[in-house]
Order: C-alpha cells, then sequence, then structure tokens
C-alpha cells in the first residue's frame, strides 16, 4: 500500500487524539499484546495518565496452545475465549477490529482494512489512527514453505475459526462414514498431521480420545480400530525435536500405545485431495490433513514502510 493509497483512508478521531494524552497502540490482541494492554489500562488508562487501544483482526482471544483441543473437539471455544470488547471495558483500555494493512512512520499512524463479518456485510470502513508508542505484537501463523498442495487441501489451528473449521470436517467425515452404505474408500476416517511440534503430537493424543467418544455417540457402523488411523508426519528424525531426546522418545511411545502411526524422517512433497505424499514416493492415505510444520510471521510485516525483516518475516529488534 502506498503512502497516496494511505492518505485515503479514513483517519479515527478518537478522544485521545483531542487531549494531551499519550497515545498507545498494541496491533495484536494475543498472550503478549492482550496482558500488555490490560496492564496498561489498569495503570495509565485508569488514571488518565495514557489513552490505550488494542487493535486486532479478531472479536476474541483464545490461548493459542488451546487450539487443537477446539479442533479435536475436548474444549468449549466460548468457554475459554476472551472478548475484546469485555476486556477493554473491565480494563480501562479501548479496542478496535481490523487487519493491519500499513503503517506510516512519519505521520505516526496505523492503516487497518474494512472489516468484513461471517455473512460478507462490511462493518467498518478502512481506517487510520495515530499514535504516540506503536507496540506490533500479531504473532506467528503457519510457514507451508511453499509445498505443493498445502494451501489446497490442508487445514492449519491458527486461529479458533479454523481450529472450528477442522472440527466441523471431522464431525462431518464420521457421520459420512457411518451413513454410506459402499465401503470406506482408503483414505476415508484417516488423519494426517504434518508436524511433530507441540501442537501436532498433541492434536494426535487428543484426536485418538476424542474420535473413539464421537464414535461412541451412536455412530456404531464405525469400528475405532479398523476404521480410524491417525498419522502423525515429522521430517526430523524425532518428534518434539524441540525437546530433550528422553522426552520425545517417551512421547512417541505413548502415541504408538494409542495406536497412533508416528512417522519420522519423512518429509512431505505434496499434498493431495486424498492424502500425502512423502519425498520418499511413499503416500499416505488421509481424508483429512493437518499442517502443522513451521511458523512466520505474516507477510504484512514484509514491507512495512521500511521496518526490517529477517527471512520468516519477524521484525528485527536492535
Amino acid at each position: 500500500m502506498t503512502l497516496s493509497d494511505a492518505g485515503k483512508l479514513r483517519t479515527e478521531h478518537m478522544v485521545s487524539e483531542t487531549s494531551d494524552l499519550h497515545r498507545v497502540i498494541v496491533v495484536g490482541g494475543g498472550a503478549g499484546g492482550l496482558e500488555l494492554v490490560t496492564r496498561l489500562g489498569n495503570k495509565l488508562g485508569r488514571y488518565k495518565r495514557a489513552d490505550v487501544t488494542l487493535v486486532d483482526k479478531c472479536r476474541a482471544h483464545l490461548w493459542k496452545p488451546l487450539l487443537h483441543e477446539i479442533g479435536a473437539g475436548s474444549m468449549d471455544l466460548g468457554v475459554h475465549e476472551i472478548d475484546y470488547l469485555a476486556q477493554a471495558h473491565w480494563h480501562h483500555f479501548r479496542y478496535r477490529i481490523g487487519e493491519l494493512i500499513g503503517l506510516d512512520r512519519r505521520a505516526r499512524a496505523v492503516h487497518l482494512a474494512a472489516h468484513v463479518d461471517d455473512e460478507g456485510q462490511q462493518v467498518t470502513q478502512r481506517r487510520s489512527f495515530h499514535y504516540d508508542t506503536l507496540v506490533i505484537a500479531i504473532g506467528s501463523q503457519s510457514n507451508d514453505f511453499g509445498t505443493p498442495g498445502v494451501r489446497e487441501h490442508a487445514l492449519s489451528l491458527d486461529t479458533p475459526l479454523e481450529a472450528k473449521r477442522f472440527h466441523s470436517r471431522l464431525v462431518n467425515a464420521y457421520i459420512r462414514g457411518h451413513a454410506q452404505s459402499t465401503p470406506l474408500r482408503p483414505e476415508q476416517l484417516q488423519v494426517a498431521i504434518i508436524g511433530a511440534g507441540a501442537t501436532g503430537t498433541e492434536l494426535a493424543a487428543e484426536l485418538h480420545y476424542t474420535t473413539r467418544q464421537l464414535v461412541a455417540y451412536g455412530l456404531d457402523r464405525i469400528d475405532p480400530k479398523r476404521d480410524i488411523k491417525i498419522n502423525l508426519i515429522e521430517a526430523a528424525d524425532r518428534i518434539l525435536p524441540a525437546l530433550p531426546e528422553r522426552l520425545s522418545n517417551s512421547a512417541a511411545a505413548l502415541l504408538k500405545d494409542l495406536g497412533v502411526r508416528v512417522c519420522t524422517s519423512s518429509k512431505v512433497a505434496e499434498v493431495a485431495t486424498n492424502g500425502v505424499k512423502l519425498a520418499s514416493g511413499e503416500f499416505i492415505p488421509a481424508e483429512l490433513v493437518v499442517w502443522a510444520a513451521g511458523v512466520k510471521a505474516p507477510d504484512v510485516l514484509k514491507d512495512l514502510d521500511g521496518l526490517e525483516t529477517n527471512r520468516l518475516n519477524q521484525l528485527v529488534v536492535t
């Protein structure tokens, strides 16, 4: 986005912009950003020492390490998410919805995209907010490393919406398998999880239990031991490669006892509509594929008014 385009955006004139209060904007309501604005609101906003604003493209926060439980269906999203508007009211900061699309460092303004709801209705137009202090804490997203077929055929668990989408597809797959009169196709009721870090490993274990609970709710034509297969695929030589080898080996043994197929030293070459092709040539059939291998910062940071980034789009802090 050029500066001329940015100039066409509407600037939001908040109370603080006509006062002497110092304007603090935090972009990103993840674990770090939400904790920061909450503390700043309590210490500064409450006593009118600063105007504190949170900007996020979502309406609520869910701690990211819980997303695998939402995907598996073992956790109720509504019980654990934090509504930004309510949090702002309780802790003396402002919340503005919108996705960061640009930054004007000279004018000290952040530019937000128009927000559109799930039904395609525009909620807010494109807007700009001025700041005195800016904190960018928009977190990370999955990195597919350019692997063919990932964007088209795999699901990520980066957001609560994606986790809910995976769970919905999981339930539909089991209902479909139970209802059909023909034999199951090779990929049906099979799940492939690519990436055996914390998210992938925990999801594999969680799915073992929740899929059996789902079958027990009346889908009795499905035999969990015979029909359901969970595959955990990792390019490194062991799962949980960031942890000590002793812990990785223990976790792998537990997963195998649960019936999870653990594939290490297995680089993914392509994700297809009906499974995963490995670099070795082996094909793993799967109706549902989850990509949990690697992270990067959002692409918007790559060209954010001259700010330096590394190869993962992360801002360089000196």
